[in-house]
């Protein structure tokens, strides 16, 4: 069999480091392990029905049956803007500020491909979500890592760039509610973002995941900043608000030409979504909104009597501000991996080791509070019979 080889651009892309991670959990629960699984960020609560209910409804409509406008329908894209108008009190132009997106994560990868050039530089988090390296190695650009540190809330230290950094940089990815640091933003950041970004013109792009999913407080959008609309986009999406991971639906609003190179570049990858799926997510946009009510409900009891057992046994941790994750240092004499390779080999617990999301994340281990309030104190329960703390 004659072997192809990759091109340059698949040969640069970031090796998956969560799949190995899923690898080894798999490998003890088919030897019969009960495993508390811990160490990913899928949803694991269902799709609420009146969403449900419109997709039904509509994939039996034969008119989503045929090719849907390439650039999604003007409806979800209305729904899109009254969401934003009702949740965040910030206007969009529907046709000119909404993008479509397939699932989120298809929107940050594409986002490097359409801003930037080889060679041209981009900002990270770091610890961040590992996939925004992924556009970045496809466009041949290289990224300039901004220090997450826990003196400074997990926000990022403007003052810690170089003239030369700001001067070069095109792109500037944000994440607020944070994955994996569960940390949020605020007003004066965003604030102090833009004038930034305006100062040195380049894009921002705040990945607004965990929108929804603010303890204490709601979460504030980065388009709520004076001047935002001007200097970047806002990445939302329906996994993690409406428990829609499954579904692939998401969208980019903002300044209107990163939008017109998003719709442009879709349109030679894609048609749009299926229409069911859309007119699902404009249910789950402009409907009852009480099951996101329920679901950060649920996502609160989790975390208190997670985080509360933890501290008993003395785990020294902090209360999550936001997602569905916490983000926990690890005991002295550990690295990331190899206490998250104690727990897995002993306790029959995954959590991700905190080096997956770039070097600063080295000394942590992030969880995700995606399974129920028992099994959560049971995983506390086996981390306790180790007697580490």
């Amino acid at each position: 069999m004659h072997n192809f080889e990759p091109s340059a651009m698949l040969q640069r892309l970031p090796e998956q480091f969560f799949a190995k991670l899923v690898k080894k959990a798999q490998q003890m629960s088919e030897q019969g392990y009960d495993i508390i699984n811990l160490g990913q960020g899928n949803p694991d609560l269902p799709t609420p029905p009146s969403i449900i209910q419109a997709l039904q409804t509509a994939a039996e409509d034969p008119e989503n049956h045929k090719y849907s406008p390439f650039q999604g329908f003007d409806y979800l894209k209305e729904a899109v803007a009254t969401f934003y108008k009702r949740e965040y009190d910030v206007t969009l132009d529907p046709k000119r500020e909404v993008a479509i997106l397939f699932g989120a994560k298809a929107g940050l990868v594409e986002l490097s491909q359409c801003l930037l050039n080889q060679g041209d530089v981009a900002l990270l988090p770091d610890p961040g979500y590992p996939d925004y390296l992924s556009g970045i190695a496809m466009a041949d650009a290289e990224p300039v890592f901004i220090p997450l540190a826990i003196e400074n809330n997990f926000l990022p230290d403007y003052s810690k760039l170089s003239a030369e950094q700001l001067g070069q940089a095109k792109l500037l990815f944000l994440n607020y509610p944070n994955n994996p640091t569960a940390a949020t933003a605020t007003k004066t950041f965003f604030d102090e973002t833009v004038k930034l970004a305006k100062d040195h013109q380049f894009c921002v792009v705040q990945d607004f995941a965990y929108g929804a999913l603010g303890f204490e407080e709601k979460p504030v959008s980065f388009l709520q900043s004076a001047g935002a609309k001007d200097m970047g986009i806002e990445i939302y999406t329906l996994s993690k608000t409406y428990n829609m991971a499954g579904w692939r639906v998401a969208f980019a609003v903002g300044n209107r030409s990163v939008i017109r190179h998003i719709n442009l570049l879709q349109d030679h990858l894609y048609v749009s979504l299926f229409g069911a799926v859309q007119a699902a997510a404009a249910e789950a946009l402009t409907g009852d909104q009480s099951a996101v009510e329920q679901l950060r409900y649920t996502y609160v009891q989790r975390r208190d009597r997670f985080i509360t057992g933890l501290q008993k046994i003395g785990w020294q941790v902090e209360m999550p501000k936001g997602t569905f994750f916490a983000w926990l240092p690890v005991p002295e004499g550990y690295t990331s991996e190899t206490f998250a390779d104690l727990l897995l080999e002993k306790a029959h617990v995954v959590m991700a080791p905190g080096n997956g999301f770039g070097t600063q994340g080295e000394g942590y281990v992030r969880v995700g509070l995606l399974d129920t309030v028992e099994r959560l104190e049971e995983a506390v329960q086996r981390i306790d019979q180790l007697g580490i703390f």
